[in-house]
């Protein structure tokens, strides 16, 4: 458990900024994993996703700003120490009106990196910004936070960890959209069904982040990445078939603790309405801590079958999980 301890370190008795003295601290593995959005207009996110912005290439250029940002940290804050990252690794995602930016550096030695990772989120929403900003001029990059972290004798942090330790109730209208696709991973595909889970998600009234693209093979990693501070809510679309490369299913039991069939088998059920081929999907719900997580299939149909399922259940299934929902049916009120 982390332990937080009083005062300021980089205080000294008198009052004075001082940089710490590490050299006392045994070198061990850092992780520090940060995020923040950009918000802005519809039109630029379509622009962007789609690579048509008068600056080409937005997200790269605003990626390698981040990893740059983050390797030199110790050069933008003064108190920084210098650090020998092994790893920058920055990504993005989107609504429908704003870009979201997260970013994990690792590094192994005395002190920790959630300042470089930090960084390279602010370095790379402002890169964004100035990328953009002949479309829109009042894009707002917001929310620059540390997500989570690891690594010393004060083990790992999280924000989750410290919104229970307060008493104060995780956010329950948070949502992650993860989208399995190694074409959309490579951008030879055009993904559909991720915005459509986000819009739905919005007209829902939930915050949501992504939909964050990977490659079937990586899904393990973005359902990781996609549990990253605790979310609501996770809804996944793709790689939920009986093909070689479909492993959604797999990569979700793994971090379940509670399967939830029933809710799997009518989205099934919908599905076949439409297609018998709805039967052959092998995608899972469950909950994972205070996450549920949904598997819905990759195509269009499929994924609106799987939503109207959704749709009148959702928000019970998140407060029962809180702890807030009641059991008795409206004919036992």
């Amino acid at each position: 458990m982390y332990r937080a301890q009083p005062g300021f370190s980089h205080v000294d008795a008198e009052g004075r900024a001082r940089m710490v003295d590490v050299s006392h601290k045994s070198d061990t593995e850092r992780i520090a994993v940060a995020a923040g959005e950009l918000a802005t207009t519809a039109e630029v996110v379509a622009l962007v996703r789609a690579d048509g912005m008068p600056k080409a290439d937005v997200l790269a250029t605003a990626r390698i700003a981040g990893i740059t940002g983050a390797k030199k940290t110790s050069e933008l804050i003064p108190l920084c120490h210098q650090l020998a990252l092994s790893k920058v690794d920055v990504i993005f995602g989107f609504t429908d009106t704003t870009i979201t930016v997260e970013a994990t550096a690792k590094t192994t030695g005395p002190t920790g990196v959630e300042m470089e990772a930090l960084t390279a989120v602010a370095i790379a929403g402002l890169t964004l910004h100035d990328m953009v900003k002949a479309v829109d001029p009042a894009a707002t990059m917001n929310g620059v936070r540390l997500l989570r972290k690891e690594g010393g004798k004060r083990g790992r942090w999280s924000r989750e960890a410290v919104v229970e330790q307060v008493g104060v109730r995780t956010d329950d209208r948070s949502a992650v959209v993860l989208v399995a696709s190694t074409g959309g991973a490579r951008g030879t595909r055009e993904d559909t069904t991720g915005p459509a889970i986000a819009a739905w998600l919005e007209n829902k009234g939930f915050s949501v982040r992504g939909p964050l693209v990977y490659a079937d093979a990586e899904i393990s990693a973005g359902l990781e990445d996609a549990l990253t501070g605790g979310p609501a809510l996770v809804i996944s679309t793709g790689g939920t078939g009986v093909s070689p490369t479909d492993a959604t299913p797999e990569a979700t039991r793994a971090v379940l603790d509670r399967e939830l069939p029933g809710i799997a088998d009518a989205i099934r059920l919908e599905g076949t309405k439409v297609t018998p081929h709805a039967a052959l999907s092998r995608g899972l719900t469950g909950v994972a801590g205070r996450t549920v997580i949904v598997n819905l299939p990759g195509s269009p149909g499929g994924v609106k079958d799987g939503l109207s399922v959704l749709a009148p259940i959702i928000d019970h299934l998140i407060a029962q999980v809180v702890g807030d929902g009641l059991h008795e049916t409206a004919d036992e009120k």
